[in-house]
């Protein structure tokens, strides 16, 4: 779903650019407290992870397809002010390096596939964990349904924004009823990701999934005839597997996905780019300011195969991807320590 320039008029796109620089500056103030030295590598990795997932494009209909937005997969691992920066840096490498939606419509793209899919998908999230049974099946069901709806919800507001600043004079209802259509259908891949990516982490590292924290239900005893909460115990130090290992597992994974699946990804127009073509709301589309870069397309220019050029800018853009987002989160993560190290004793940081 990401915006090209030309879909949105200036005055548009500036105001989103606003809302979207807003939004990352709330982030950046809240990853302070959801952030410590063990989720601060995680975060960088599934920026990573989102930026792979994102280049496997999979059919959803007949000459359309989709990917992974990742709003709804951030906010329930790192934390929702994680989250919105996560998709924040993968945006920005993907626009920068790779040409793939507009500079000018960043804060769109911010705003629409960032803020909007984290907000729903974490109130959604956090709403069911608490009527669910309080375990780690919850937190997987949970996190399907939230990821399905945060798709469509982005696709409502992209429609929105095209309202007040469409280029083009398209009936709003016809692009709101195509574009929520196809993005439900996308939106079921997107839950299939989420579901199986959450689920295979909290398997592995449930104290590292953010939106899994505080699921144990507490230890009852009986006393005068009444239950009581037990004394909690002594946190012990998880069994299986050190955050290295997810941390190696991880990075290899999105690789793999970057650099080899992605091969096989669907060459139909995504979501939006379809609705855009049948619609006409492409009519003023601008070629983008990146367009000659050198791995512009995800594709290395000068290598003329396919496979070895599309496979080593996958590994760039993760790599990348990784650098950019570690390097902030870590930084995120350095402040945080010292402004506690600097606060005076007994004061809240």
């Amino acid at each position: 779903m990401h915006v090209p320039d030309g879909f949105i008029n200036a005055p548009v796109s500036a105001a989103a650019g606003v809302v979207a620089a807003g939004a990352v500056a709330v982030g950046l103030r809240g990853a302070r407290r959801e952030l410590d030295e063990r989720t601060a590598p995680l975060a960088g990795l599934v920026a990573a992870f989102i930026f792979a997932v994102q280049m496997l494009n999979f059919p959803v209909a007949a000459g359309t397809s989709g990917h992974l937005l990742g709003g709804a997969l951030a906010a329930i691992l790192v934390g929702p002010y994680t989250g919105v920066l996560v998709i924040a840096v993968v945006l920005l490498m993907q626009g920068i390096l790779f040409a793939d939606g507009g500079l000018t419509a960043l804060g769109v793209n911010i705003t629409v596939m960032g803020v909007v899919t984290v907000l729903v998908a974490y109130a959604l999230f956090r709403g069911l964990v608490k009527l669910l049974p309080r375990s780690r099946r919850s937190v997987t069901v949970a996190s399907f349904v939230a990821a399905l709806v945060s798709v469509p919800a982005a696709a409502a507001a992209f429609t929105l924004v095209y309202a007040v600043g469409g280029t083009t004079d398209v009936p709003v209802g016809k692009v709101l009823t195509a574009m929520v259509g196809v993005h439900t259908l996308i939106g079921l891949g997107e839950a299939v990701i989420t579901m199986l990516t959450v689920g295979a982490v909290v398997a592995v590292r449930p104290d590292l999934v953010f939106g899994a924290r505080g699921l144990s239900t507490p230890l009852k005893l009986r006393v005068g005839g009444e239950l009581v909460d037990a004394a909690p115990a002594e946190p012990q130090a998880p069994s299986t597997g050190s955050p290295k290992k997810l941390w190696a597992g991880g990075l290899v994974t999105a690789l793999l996905l970057a650099g080899f699946v992605s091969f096989y990804a669907s060459a139909s127009p995504d979501g939006l780019e379809k609705v855009a073509a049948d619609q006409g709301i492409d009519r003023n589309v601008e070629e983008h300011a990146t367009a000659d870069s050198p791995l512009a397309d995800y594709g290395v220019k000068g290598i003329d195969t396919a496979r070895l050029s599309g496979g080593l800018a996958g590994v760039i853009g993760v790599g990348a991807t990784l650098a950019v987002g570690s390097g902030a989160f870590w930084a995120v993560r350095r402040r945080k320590a010292a402004s506690a190290a600097a606060a005076p004793s007994g004061a809240r940081v």
